[in-house]
């Protein structure tokens, strides 16, 4: 045990963590912080009781305030976030790549052999046809430059190559729908055109009308990836179509209501000032790739070219892959270290003050096992700290563990804590336990799900934070800036705003287009008659001079009026939707993409047959003084000039102004970076993804971070964590699974050999030899599950008690203990318009099972459907919709893998849809992707697949085929020992009967249970017609005649579980339903005789309220007079004989569709009880959880072929052929 040191102000540090924030000089504190010069210090189920295993003072905040501090005084502002801007300006010795611009030029996208852009200025010289360096999987790098530089040109290069691709499709075809194109990721939508210029305070945007005339589809926008925000997009005038002219713009804003328009609308923010257009009636093409996504690794690469200008920490390990690491700085001046909260309130004293260099003090109320404690001092101890955490064993917990310690030892001037993730859902995941002990955290960019958390992202808390004074805040002046250049380009833009007028004569001669004299030729006498006032009516005097030859500009774009279908809707925008919040987080500004809105119009065109040329008009022009003697025949032609050379003219100073705009809104964001500086440096914790990390990279390097924490480091692309080594940065700590999802390129080429752009940070030291720890204790599944990665962990992975005890991990209801198979087929797959792979015939198999769980008792929400692949997510989800149980199966998620890491369930169906002749699998070789689909259930495990096919194509999977079938690894301890076949087994609760399917059509055979006749009885005391089901009989609707009879005395002639009703009193009602009392089903009422006599006695009644008149049908009258006056009791004995035939009409035909009375129903096998194999006759019939509705059911031969052959017993050469393939 290590020796413990008196510490001063001990009382103060036991207790809350916050006790310990006083501002105690250097020398008096044995924090792990307080060696630190004063020039470095600057302004699942496991883990579900995280708060109980943290002991003490777990919620209490570490923020103090300081009572003695004025706030009404102006505060210092932080100069960092400037600085790191002005640094980025400065010139670096580097490779090409060090140069290149943000948004890429126009010769990256276009062949370099005709590079022709629209504006004049010179291009940067770019090699588009440069091949990237290939990542070094192992070994070192010989330089920083080298190393960057690398990440760089294969990032870039995976961010660009889909778009230019996309463009060299429309190049080749320009005038094909998108449907013709091989690349089914391409999206074209043509004509475009400009409808307006957004002057917001996140840039100056451009509003864009377009058409869908080449995709040939409506589109349900919500559920589309069309066009998200941050995308990139070319454009080209529609007349070139990328034959020499390219711009290159990003998605500003798709707000549903635009798009929602027809034709829809969209803003763009163009990648360069220059690019700027303003023609509304210029005609463009524009064409996007659905499946890149350029904002997810646009601010990466900018954190790169930065780093070549800054120190660089860390780059022994990621540039020269040293592998002997060292430990963070400040655990290598101060080694003592608080860790009470480890333990128990009994013990912490011996916790206080452990030298972590050394051997830690044994205790007895640690909630961390063994693998996880070393873990944990791995992370206090080493600089670059690398941990594993296989599925279910606790990573989140032991990360939470380390979080709560290094709270406990940061003083109230040391800088936040970053953790950082590849998803939203990993960050907040591991935020929601952290603010249960520190709740002064800060979420930075993105979405959050969690409401709590919500209230802590920066825009909230900015916005229930005083404003505080800054002298020399750049904020409100370029806020004043960008007032002043919006109004500039409203004035400038005024001759192509909506007017019912014409040009002014007088804009023609400001911009030179007129001369003064020519100008003065218009104005007529002002003591003529036909005298007209200019200054009051702008134009006028030009639609005077044009007369009948100008008339109104048509609208540019037309609606889609072509009534075609929708699209079908992507289900796994979830995705991109998340990496599009990082795009536009509403920490950016409330403002968003609201501000001024310039028009752009063309009003008026001129008319005529004029075939006068631009040469001749402008000879015409220089030698006409007197404009009223042009022929009027060619004065169309020349206003129509006039309208393109204003555009001309304008244009320049537009692209002025828009350089100007840029400049003020990068101004305003550095001053307001410098306002949340000061916010952010009050938080002890500020978590943010990746994206956001590199994002807002200048504002948290003005924090001077030292600790970054990144979970799920093995799915993040090794750039992203590169970019947060900022110069301050000591301790950097890995936590993931190499073996389980590795990250996403949109270049599938740059996956793996050469490249390895997929291959992590994380995986990549591994690789190397560098020293990890791995968690080996999985507190997820139950063991017959677990025994499925022993393939991929080498039997590491141990379980602990509590996955073992049935009271945590229940069978599976309705399976018979069989809580794992795997189901086998050989039914093709397909794929979608998307070239998606998906198996309908195993998607109804899947949703038969879904069925049968829930009605044996599952909750819905606890099963998770997965798949590999898109399009057979979305036939699950259809058919989920559609079947006929589906209000009882509602709570089920449908995910894809990929979508599904960090998650667990208790029941989990995996689909795994390959079923091909070519022997291809796709995904499923990913072991990867496999190691994530084979660990997320925690009692019920269900694969769906060709067992065959991928036996011989992936070792990983017949590994677990050859697990399932062989019963090895781990003994179950229930249900039958092989637990792979062509036929699925499960179980009766009722009878304890065991039943087969084979086909998906055998799922209409059976309600849960076997073929057995229930044999019940209902409340209404009617017999069940059913077979046997799990479900009590509460929840069946008898469709036998009600035998009750109602207190009018008639009987019932509504059906036994509908409202009663009676026929012969609605009639005499005109319609109104007797009010009758209610009474428990199948009880039979009798009225009382008092009852009786009164309506017996009734001999008179009153006349409806709407007679016949007695004048108009005399006969109507005397027969009306007849039965109220004694014919009623002749006309209920008619209705009363009627009833009766109804009646027993109605009840020949239930009994004739109960099941097992048919006469014709051939004896059909599906239940065969081992060893006897004893069959039972049994007939089809319908399921229905809340509405048994006998009149839905299938018709009793409709499956007969298909149900005898999965009733039958399977031929033995059959079956051995099979297995032996499996074995």
């Amino acid at each position: 045990m290590a020796k413990r040191r008196n510490r001063p102000n001990k009382s103060k540090q036991q207790g809350a963590s916050s006790a310990t924030y006083g501002r105690q000089p250097a020398h008096a504190t044995h924090n792990i912080f307080a060696g630190l010069g004063a020039e470095d210090t600057h302004d699942g189920e496991f883990n579900a009781h995280l708060t109980e295993r943290f002991g003490r003072a777990s919620i209490q905040s570490s923020f103090v305030p300081n009572d003695g501090v004025p706030t009404a005084a102006p505060i210092r502002i932080n100069n960092d976030v400037r600085e790191y801007f002005e640094l980025a300006k400065k010139p670096v010795t580097a490779g090409a790549w060090i140069d290149k611009p943000e948004l890429p030029a126009p010769s990256e996208i276009l062949p370099c052999e005709k590079p022709t852009f629209i504006c004049e200025e010179p291009q940067p010289s770019i090699d588009c046809n440069e091949s990237p360096r290939p990542h070094r999987a192992e070994g070192a790098y010989a330089s920083n430059e080298e190393y960057l530089g690398t990440k760089y040109e294969l990032l870039r290069e995976d961010a660009i190559r889909p778009l230019r691709e996309a463009v060299a499709e429309e190049r080749k075809s320009p005038y094909q729908d998108e449907a013709e194109y091989e690349n089914k990721g391409i999206g074209i939508y043509e004509p475009v055109y400009l409808k307006s210029i957004v002057c917001s305070l996140r840039g100056l945007a451009t509003r864009v009308a377009f058409s869908l005339s080449r995709v040939k589809r409506q589109i349900r926008w919500e559920q589309s990836k069309r066009l998200i925000t941050g995308s990139l997009v070319a454009l080209s005038p529609a007349d070139d179509a990328f034959q020499s002219t390219c711009v290159l713009a990003v998605i500003a804003a798709r707000p549903i209501a635009g798009l929602s328009l027809d034709p829809p609308e969209i803003d763009l923010f163009f990648a360069r000032p220059e690019d700027q257009e303003v023609d509304p009636m210029k005609k463009w093409v524009m064409v996007e790739c659905r499946s890149g996504f350029f904002e997810a690794s646009r601010h990466t690469m900018l954190a790169l070219q930065h780093l070549m200008r800054e120190p660089f920490p860390m780059s022994e390990y990621l540039v020269k892959v040293k592998k002997e690491m060292e430990p963070p700085a400040y655990i290598q001046h101060n080694p003592y270290v608080n860790l009470s909260s480890l333990v128990s309130m009994e013990e912490s004293g011996d916790f206080e003050n452990v030298n972590v260099l050394k051997e830690w003090p044994a205790s007895s109320s640690q909630s961390l096992d063994k693998s996880q404690s070393n873990a944990l001092k791995r992370m206090l101890t080493s600089k670059l700290p690398i941990v594993q955490g296989p599925p279910g064993t606790g990573k989140t917990h032991v990360s939470v563990v380390m979080m709560k310690v290094l709270r406990d030892n940061l003083r109230r001037e040391d800088s936040p804590i970053i953790i950082t993730a590849q998803t939203n859902h990993a960050v907040d995941q591991i935020i929601r336990h952290t603010m249960e002990f520190e709740p002064n955290f800060i979420r930075l960019g993105g979405r959050s799900k969690d409401e709590e958390i919500k209230k802590r992202t920066l825009f909230e808390v900015r916005r229930n934070t005083p404003r505080q004074k800054q002298p020399g805040s750049q904020k409100t002046q370029a806020t004043s800036a960008i007032r002043k250049l919006t109004s500039s380009l409203q004035m400038l833009l005024a001759p192509l705003q909506i007017s019912e007028a014409p040009l002014d004569h007088r804009v023609l001669l400001e911009l030179g287009l007129i001369t003064q004299v020519q100008s003065n030729s218009l104005v007529v006498d002002p003591h003529s008659t036909m005298g007209v006032s200019s200054a009051d009516n702008p134009g006028i005097l030009m639609a005077l001079w044009l007369g009948r030859c100008l008339g109104r500009c048509d609208r540019p774009i037309q609606p889609d009026e072509h009534g075609w279908g929708y699209e079908e809707e992507d289900f796994e925008v979830e995705q991109l939707q998340e990496l599009e919040a990082e795009a536009v987080a509403q920490d950016d500004d409330i403002e968003a993409l609201q501000g001024e809105e310039i028009i752009l119009c063309d009003n008026h065109v001129g008319k005529g047959g004029s075939l006068i040329t631009v040469p001749e008009i402008q000879q015409l022009l220089r030698r006409t003084d007197d404009l009223t003697t042009i022929p009027a025949l060619d004065r169309g032609a020349i206003y129509n000039y006039f309208k393109r050379e204003v555009k001309a003219r304008i244009l320049p100073e537009v692209r002025k102004l828009a350089k100007q705009y840029e400049e003020a809104v990068l101004q305003r964001k550095v001053g307001l970076w410098e306002e949340d500086v000061r916010i952010l440096s009050e938080q002890r914790i500020i978590g943010c993804t990746t994206t956001g990390l590199s994002k807002y990279r200048a504002l948290i390097s003005a924090l001077r971070p030292r600790i970054i924490l990144v979970e799920e480091a093995a799915e993040t692309m090794e750039a992203p964590v590169t970019a947060a080594c900022f110069p301050s940065l000591e301790h950097l700590i890995l936590v993931g699974d190499h073996q389980q999802l590795r990250p996403h390129t949109q270049v599938h080429a740059f996956e793996d050999e050469p490249y390895y752009l997929n291959l992590s940070l994380f995986e990549r030291l591994v690789r190397n030899n560098v020293a990890y720890s791995t968690l080996t204790r999985q507190r997820r599944m139950i063991p017959e599950i677990r025994r499925l990665l022993a393939p991929i962990y080498n039997d590491a992975l141990k379980d602990h008690d509590s996955v073992k005890d049935p009271a945590n991990r229940p069978p599976v209801e309705g399976m018979g203990g069989n809580n794992s198979f795997f189901f086998c087929h050989e039914w093709p797959e397909d794929r979608d318009a998307n070239m998606s792979s998906y198996n309908e015939n195993e998607a109804r198999m899947i949703m038969g099972f879904v069925d049968h769980v829930v009605l044996n008792g599952a909750d819905p929400s606890k099963i998770t459907l997965l798949t590999f692949y898109n399009g057979q997510r979305k036939r699950l989800i259809r058919g989920l919709y559609q079947h006929r149980n589906a209000s009882a199966m509602r709570g089920v998620k449908i995910v894809t893998v990929d979508g599904y890491q960090g998650e667990e369930n208790d029941i989990v169906i995996l689909s795994l849809v390959r079923s091909n002749r070519h022997h291809k699998i796709g995904f499923l070789s990913s072991d990867n992707r496999a190691c994530v689909a084979l660990s997320r259930a925690k009692r019920g495990f269900y694969i769906f697949g060709n067992a065959e096919l991928l036996a011989c194509e992936s070792w990983v999977w017949a590994q677990v085929v050859n697990i399932m079938f062989s019963d090895s690894k781990v003994k179950v301890v229930s249900g039958q020992k092989r637990r792979v076949g062509y036929n699925l087994p499960l179980q009766c609760a009722n009878h304890g009967r065991k039943v087969w399917i084979q086909e998906s059509d055998d799922w209409d055979h059976i309600h849960g249970g076997c073929d057995l006749s229930c044999g019940g009885v209902l409340p209404c005391e009617h017999k069940c017609p059913y077979r046997c089901h799990p479900f009590g009989h509460d929840q069946v609707n008898c469709m036998m005649p009600c035998a009750r009879r109602l207190n009018c005395v008639h009987p019932c002639a509504a059906i036994c579980s509908d409202p009663c009703r009676c026929p012969i009193c609605e009639r005499r009602g005109r319609g109104v339903k007797a009010m009758l009392k209610s009474v428990p089903n199948g009880t039979s009422l009798r009225p009382s005789s008092s009852a009786a006599q009164h309506l017996s006695s009734e001999t008179t009644f009153q006349k409806p309220a709407n007679p016949v008149p007695v004048s108009k049908d005399s006969e109507t009258s005397q027969v009306w007079h007849s039965y109220v006056n004694g014919g009623a009791a002749a006309d209920d004995a008619r209705y009363v004989q009627k009833a009766r035939e109804e009646q027993a009409t109605y009840a020949e035909t239930m009994r004739s569709m109960t099941p097992g009375s048919h006469a014709g129903a051939k004896s059909k096998r599906l239940i065969e009880l081992s060893p006897e194999k004893k069959s039972v006759s049994t007939s089809a019939s319908a399921i229905l959880l809340i509405d048994l509705d006998m009149s839905s059911g299938l018709e009793v031969n409709s499956h007969q072929q298909s149900y005898a052959s999965a009733a039958a017993p399977q031929d033995s050469s059959r079956t051995s052929a099979r297995m032996n393939l499996l074995d």
